[in-house]
C-alpha cells in the first residue's frame, strides 16, 4: 500500500491570512489527493481572513474543513494518519495554550497530538514585538518537539510584491513539511 503525506492546516486569528491562503493554494497544486489535507479555522481566523483578504474564499477550499469543536476529527487522535500539522498563522494565545498543554479546541488538541506522538508540528507565529511570555512559550514548544517558523519574509530573492514576499515564508513551510517543490534556493539566480 502506497503511503501519502497527510497534513492538517490550522488557521488562527492572528494577522497574516495571506500566508494561510497562499499555503493552501500551493498545497492544492502540490498534493494530488486533496483528501490528504484537512483544515480547521478558529472563529477569529474567519473574521481576520474576511478583513485582510476582503473575501470568504476559505469557504471554497478543495479540502475538508473541520469545525474547531469537532473532536471526532481524525486529527484529534493519535491513531490518525496525520504526520504534520501547520498552524498558520499562529496567534500568541494559541501558542500559549499549546505550551501549557491546554487542548480546548481542535487546533490545540491536534497540536497536542502531534507533540505526544512525536510528529511534525510547525507554528507560523505572527506577532511583534515579542514579550518574555511569548519567548518562553516558544522555548517550551520547541523543547517539546515543535518547530517555530516565524512569518518573517526573506528578501534575497528580490520579491517584486507582497505576494512574492509572503511566498518566501510559504516556501519554507512547504519545505519543513517535507514536500518537494520548485522554489528559490540561496545562491540560485532569481
Amino acid at each position: 500500500m502506497k503511503s501519502r503525506i497527510q497534513i492538517a492546516v490550522a488557521i488562527t486569528g492572528a494577522s497574516g491570512s495571506i500566508y494561510a491562503e497562499q499555503l493552501l493554494r500551493k498545497l492544492s497544486t502540490l498534493i494530488q489527493d486533496t483528501s490528504s489535507v484537512v483544515v480547521v479555522m478558529s472563529d477569529n481566523a474567519k473574521l481576520v481572513w474576511q478583513t485582510e483578504r476582503g473575501n470568504e474564499s476559505f469557504k471554497d477550499l478543495p479540502f475538508r474543513i473541520y469545525d474547531k469543536k469537532d473532536f471526532m476529527s481524525p486529527i484529534a487522535s493519535g491513531s490518525s494518519g496525520c504526520q504534520t500539522m501547520v498552524i498558520c498563522p499562529c496567534s500568541m494565545g494559541t501558542l500559549g495554550r499549546i505550551a501549557s498543554g491546554i487542548s480546548d479546541d481542535l487546533i490545540t488538541r491536534g497540536a497536542d497530538v502531534c507533540l505526544k506522538e512525536r510528529r511534525r508540528l510547525i507554528l507560523v507565529t505572527r506577532e511583534t514585538p515579542l514579550n518574555l511570555i511569548h519567548i518562553n512559550n516558544m522555548k517550551t514548544v520547541t523543547e517539546a518537539g515543535g518547530i517555530i517558523l516565524p512569518a518573517s519574509p526573506s528578501f534575497y530573492s528580490n520579491p517584486v510584491d507582497l505576494e512574492a514576499a509572503t511566498m518566501t515564508v510559504v516556501d519554507r513551510i512547504i519545505d519543513m513539511c517535507g514536500i518537494r517543490q520548485e522554489s528559490y534556493r540561496w545562491g540560485e539566480e532569481s
